[in-house]
């Protein structure tokens, strides 16, 4: 009797567009490794900056809190917003106009899946990047307060939408464009957005547009979860919480609609 041979035919069918959001994620945390000079700077800059100024302490802080406690979450944004809208937004530019991205393309990923993978890659950096953070805080006395729930809310919202702009310009506009506009835009965040300095320092109109920015929304929310008390100018946490919310939700679509392969 003839024995029946198992088929060699195989099915090459795509992976499930959850796996292939995963494996995009693991080829971005393998690029990242590569640009060791520029990861370097995302985690070196945010210590300094942190150290020096809470050194310093020449900035009158709010009552019964500390001068680590005001800083710590206004160089947590800065580093969210360094590591998404700048670095994210000008390497992915780059891709674009060196024809990598072209080339993803062709496979099945969509653009969607390429943009959640790049999102979730500088998710994964940033909770690095907070236990650094928190680390070099906690020498200089600040202790863990607040609510963590909330600003593990605050710090995704917020990640999801300077990475989501950062994006948005770099699938829509050439490199040295988006190059210019995400510093631009850093700058503007960093200096009316509350990083260092208290909101209250600023003239009127550009307080008042300041509470406009997710920049703006997520210090405050930070500073809000992450404090002992409620001190803070602009602490109201439920409209802060909704202004990021809805610029995370309006980056995310415009990136999303906007992205161009090449």
């Amino acid at each position: 009797m003839a024995t029946q041979l198992p088929s060699l035919t195989t099915t090459n069918q795509p992976a499930s567009p959850f796996k292939q959001v995963l494996n995009q994620v693991r080829y971005e945390l393998l690029l990242t490794a590569r640009r060791g000079e520029n990861l370097a700077i995302t985690f070196i800059v945010p210590i300094v900056l942190l150290v020096f100024f809470t050194s310093l302490n020449f900035i009158p802080n709010p009552a019964g809190t500390t001068t680590v406690e005001r800083l710590l979450p206004g160089i947590l944004a800065m580093a969210i917003i360094a590591a998404g809208m700048v670095n994210l937004g000008i390497a992915t530019a780059y891709e674009r106009y060196y024809g990598v991205l072209k080339r993803l393309g062709s496979s099945p990923l969509s653009r969607s899946g390429l943009i959640s993978a790049k999102i979730i890659t500088i998710l994964l950096i940033e909770v690095v990047q907070f236990l650094v953070l928190v680390g070099v805080a906690a020498l200089y006395g600040w202790r863990p307060v607040g609510s963590p729930f909330l600003t593990l809310l605050a710090l995704v919202l917020g990640t999801i939408t300077f990475s989501a702009l950062g994006l948005a310009m770099a699938g829509g506009l050439r490199a040295e464009a988006t190059l210019a506009g995400a510093n631009i835009l850093y700058l503007i965040f960093l200096f009316i957005g509350g990083v260092i300095a208290p909101l209250d320092l600023l003239p009127a109109p550009l307080k008042a547009f300041s509470h406009i920015l997710p920049s703006t929304a997520l210090i405050q929310t930070l500073q809000t979860t992450m404090s002992r008390n409620s001190s803070f100018p602009g602490s109201d946490l439920g409209s802060n919480l909704l202004v990021l919310g809805i610029w995370a939700i309006l980056a995310l679509v415009i990136a999303i609609r906007t992205f161009k392969w090449e």
